[in-house]
């Protein structure tokens, strides 16, 4: 394992120094995913990885659970899931202990994810973290800015929620099911809709 995990990062450290939008991801600047070999190189992996998982997971769980804790480095004790996920950069995301995510989980375009501890994922639940670039010839050309998204502890997410780039959910708030999140939801609140707001407290029992 340990070798494993010293070749990966040499291998990271090798992309890095030779592809500038790889730098500009890992800076959460704008970059370009279309024209950078070593960003597809790595969502390439990642995805196939996250295949290999879902086609496994029955039938030799101990092995999905390895590999997705390969692909996910940043995963905490305890995190369990069901097949299928897709995650594009594994090496962007954090997941705290105990943290339940259900089938058709979805992390995708290259900025910060960080998801709490004791956080229940509902069923096809996504996050989205690229912003490409409005003007059309900037967007033509690929420009796009990863932003960071950050789940509380205690966060529920009922089925089918969708978190737009940037946003940031508090400590233990609820987030009712085919809701739109795309301003920062505050601790402690139950929330839904679209665009997802604020609609009550959290019950203290």
């Amino acid at each position: 394992m340990a070798q494993r995990e010293q070749a990966s990062g040499e291998r990271m450290e090798a992309l890095l120094e030779a592809d500038e939008d790889l730098q500009h991801l890992m800076a959460g600047e704008w970059m370009r995913y279309r024209t950078s070999p070593a960003l597809q190189e790595l969502t390439w992996e990642a995805q196939s990885t996250c295949a290999t998982i879902n086609r496994i997971y029955y039938d030799d769980g101990v092995e999905a659970r390895r590999l997705f804790h390969e692909l996910v480095p940043g995963a905490g004790e305890g995190v369990d899931f069901r097949p299928p996920l897709s995650i594009d950069y594994g090496m962007r995301l954090v997941i705290g202990d105990r943290t339940f995510i259900n089938a058709d989980f979805l992390v995708i375009g290259g900025g910060s994810v960080v998801i709490g501890a004791d956080c229940l994922i509902g069923p096809r639940c996504g996050i989205y973290t690229p912003n490409h670039a409005l003007d059309i010839a900037r967007r033509l050309e690929g420009w796009e800015l990863p932003m960071p998204v950050v789940i509380g502890d205690n966060v529920w997410l009922g089925g089918s929620v969708t978190i737009t780039p940037g946003v940031t959910i508090g400590d233990n708030s609820v987030i009712g099911a085919g809701s739109v999140v795309t301003k920062d939801i505050p601790a402690n609140v139950i929330a839904v809709g679209n665009p997802c707001r604020p609609i009550r407290p959290v019950p203290e029992s």
